[in-house]
């Protein structure tokens, strides 16, 4: 018989790190710098019906630490170009770029998914603006001979 193990969920008022607005990690001594340490905390975002939470197991609980964000905390980290445009998120995921679920907010680019809002970093910007053009005002996103507004 499996051992149920012991449930541990932290809130986000209690939560002692945060995530700020460019996808970056935060304690109350600053910015985080270690890189495997922030490759954890990205690898370790899960979502459920009460938000995003980082998720750690042991042999004898599951823990589930609720944080703050600004807008999401799912955010494009890396662009493959091929047959679609894939985007690599902070969490390890890939998804493919439907141009159609892109908009712009507070002049940052964001991709709506079933999923996830999900907000490009300013380095995925930069490898996506080739594909961005702006007419009268307007922003657009052009490909394989569409192009779509964003």
């Amino acid at each position: 018989m499996t051992k149920k193990k012991k449930q541990i969920i932290i809130s986000k008022k209690d939560a002692v790190f945060w995530m700020g607005e460019n996808g970056d990690w935060y304690n109350k001594h600053g910015k985080f710098e270690h890189p495997k340490i922030i490759k954890h905390f990205h690898a370790s975002i899960k979502k459920d019906e009460n938000g995003y939470y980082l998720f750690q197991e042991t042999d004898d609980h599951e823990e589930k630490v609720y944080f703050p964000y600004k807008d999401t905390a799912v955010f494009v980290f890396d662009i493959k170009e091929g047959k679609d445009i894939l985007l690599k998120l902070n969490n390890n995921d890939t998804i493919k770029l439907d141009p159609e679920q892109l908009f712009e907010k507070d002049d940052k680019l964001f991709l709506k998914t079933d999923d996830h809002l999900v907000k490009f970093t300013d380095r995925a910007l930069l490898k996506i603006s080739k594909f961005l053009q702006e007419k009268r005002g307007h922003l657009f996103f052009k490909i394989k001979g569409r192009s779509y507004p964003v």
